[in-house]
C-alpha cells in the first residue's frame, strides 16, 4: 500500500521538523508527619525492633532498605553512628539504593538506647545472623532477616489503628521528616544532602523550599516590619 504524502510537499523543498513535547508534570513536595502524628506513633509501639527500626528512619535519615540491610558491625555505640554500607545480599531483595557509603551520627539519645535495648531484651540470642533486625516470636521465619514487605505492613498496620489513611503516610515518610526537620532547623544543603546519602543536589531541593510554617513566620516579620516603618 502506498504510503500517504500530504498534497504541499511537493511544493516545498524542506524536511518536516519534528519536535519533541515535554509535558510538565506537577511537582510534588515531600509531606513529613507532624509532631502528633510522630508522637501518636511512637506511642502505639509495643515491640522494641520496630521503635529502633521507626527511630533510624526518623533520627537519621535512613532509608528501609538501609535500616533492613544494617549488621551488628554497623552500629558503634560509642561514637554514638551508624555506617550504612552498600549492600545487595539481603536474602528478601532490600536495597540500600545508594552505592556510596555513608556515616550517620546519631546523637539524640533515644535512637541508640532504642537499638541497644532491642539487642539485649528482644533480638533472638540463639542465632548467628548477622542482620541487626529479625523477625521474631517463634515461627518458621525466626531468625531470617526482616524483609520490607513485613516493614511496610507492620508500619500500615499501625497507621490503619490509629486512623493515618492517606497514601503517602509510608516507612519513607519518616525520612521525609527527619529531612525537613533539620533543614528548618539550620542544616546546611550539602551537609544535608551527605547525611542523608544523595548523590546529586538536585536531590535535595525538594527540602530545601520553604515551608508553610517559615513562609507564614517570615510573612509576621514582614508585616511587623511594615508597621513599624509606617509609624515612623
Amino acid at each position: 500500500m502506498p504510503r500517504y504524502t500530504p498534497f504541499l510537499s511537493l511544493t516545498t523543498k524542506q524536511h518536516p521538523v519534528r519536535r519533541v513535547v515535554r509535558v510538565r508534570t506537577a511537582q510534588r513536595l515531600p509531606r513529613p508527619l507532624t509532631d502528633e502524628q510522630v508522637t501518636r506513633l511512637f506511642s502505639s509501639l509495643t515491640r522494641r525492633r520496630d521503635k529502633a527500626i521507626f527511630l533510624l528512619m526518623l533520627q537519621g535519615g535512613l532509608r528501609p532498605g538501609e535500616v533492613l540491610n544494617l549488621h551488628l558491625e554497623d552500629v558503634q555505640y560509642g561514637r554514638r553512628r551508624i555506617t550504612v554500607r552498600h549492600r545487595t545480599d539481603h536474602p528478601k531483595g532490600a536495597r540500600t539504593k545508594s552505592s556510596v557509603e555513608r556515616v550517620v551520627d546519631l546523637h539524640e539519645p533515644e535512637t541508640l538506647a532504642a537499638v541497644s535495648a532491642y539487642m539485649m531484651h528482644e533480638r533472638p540470642s540463639d542465632t548467628n545472623a548477622t542482620h541487626l533486625f529479625l523477625v521474631g516470636g517463634n515461627g518458621s521465619k525466626r531468625h531470617e532477616p526482616l524483609g520490607y514487605a513485613a516493614l511496610v505492613r507492620l508500619f500500615r498496620r499501625h497507621c490503619e489503628r490509629l486512623g493515618f489513611h492517606e497514601p503517602w503516610v509510608t516507612p519513607h515518610a519518616l525520612r521525609h521528616t527527619h529531612a525537613t526537620k533539620m533543614w528548618e532547623s539550620g542544616m546546611r544543603e550539602l551537609t544535608l544532602q551527605k547525611r542523608l546519602g544523595h548523590a546529586s543536589p538536585e536531590s535535595i531541593r525538594m527540602y530545601t523550599r520553604a515551608s508553610d510554617a517559615a513562609m507564614l513566620e517570615d510573612y509576621h516579620r514582614a508585616v511587623k516590619r511594615a508597621e513599624k516603618d509606617g509609624e515612623q
